[in-house]
């Protein structure tokens, strides 16, 4: 028996992954697809996330189990970013328009740097004037100071674009920061898009991660992997033990842990 299994959330998948796991064991699921419901690869998914698939493992000898890789740059992805940006077709060019595109932020310079490529290729594919990132927590520029400068480089309209798959606290404060920024710069037209959510891209994005986990061992760019290769500024992780950090709550349900971040 097959289950497939996608858990959305980094505290979802932390808290709620053994959980599961045991849940589906206690229904005779003999192979488990666990697909991370994560846009980028950083610490959740490259340390804590395999700690606790490995612990599981051992419990439970006689389930095999998979884990998929996270959803990536990935064209759909890139289609439905473009879907939530799409500026109206008013008076204001899209040369005349600013992109800001805001990540979660992590202390792994590989997925934030992914924010960076993700904006590019938005930028340059949607033909538009300027880009810019930012980040709700850990990593810098954050979303306030990301405004501030880009409300200074003579746009006419300037769309903020949280890359999140949920919303929950951190989207509602990027809105809450953007109408702030907005109240002191009123000549300028800031558009607040839409998160992700589900976008038939992202849908189709999910089923390609469990496609690729059911037929074979997917492939994750480990190439610039501050655990892997000793990266500027992160030499030290290079090679550091795959283990969680969030030891003091294993076993809580996905539910709570849901309720944690995502409120």
């Amino acid at each position: 028996m097959t289950a497939p299994c996608s858990v959305a959330g980094p505290y979802g998948i932390l808290y709620g992954a053994t959980a599961i796991g045991f849940s589906l064991a206690a229904r005779g699921a003999t192979r488990i697809l666990a697909i991370p419901g994560m846009l980028f690869a950083a610490s959740h998914v490259k340390n804590d996330l395999p700690c606790e698939m490995n612990s599981f493992i051992a419990e439970n000898p006689g389930v095999e189990i998979h884990l998929g890789r996270d959803l990536a740059i990935d064209p759909k992805l890139l289609k439905a970013a473009a879907d939530r940006i799409a500026p109206p077709e008013d008076g204001i060019t899209r040369a005349e328009t600013l992109l800001v595109v805001v990540g979660r932020g992590t202390n792994d310079p590989d997925a934030n740097s992914n924010i960076s490529k993700l904006a590019r290729m938005l930028w340059e594919g949607m033909g538009l004037g300027w880009a810019e990132i930012a980040f709700s927590g850990v990593a810098h520029p954050r979303v306030d100071a990301a405004l501030m400068r880009s409300a200074r480089l003579g746009f006419r309209r300037i769309i903020v674009f949280p890359y999140f798959l949920f919303t929950g606290v951190l989207v509602k404060r990027i809105y809450a920061q953007t109408d702030a920024v907005a109240r002191i710069f009123p000549d300028i037209e800031f558009v607040k898009a839409l998160y992700l959510r589900d976008h038939p891209g992202v849908l189709d994005a999910f089923c390609d991660r469990v496609g690729e986990v059911h037929e074979g061992q997917p492939a994750m760019n480990c190439q610039l992997c501050k655990y892997r290769a000793q990266i500027i500024g992160y030499e030290n992780d290079a090679g550091a033990p795959q283990a969680g950090h969030h030891h003091h709550v294993r076993g809580i349900s996905a539910h709570a842990a849901s309720d944690h971040e995502y409120r």
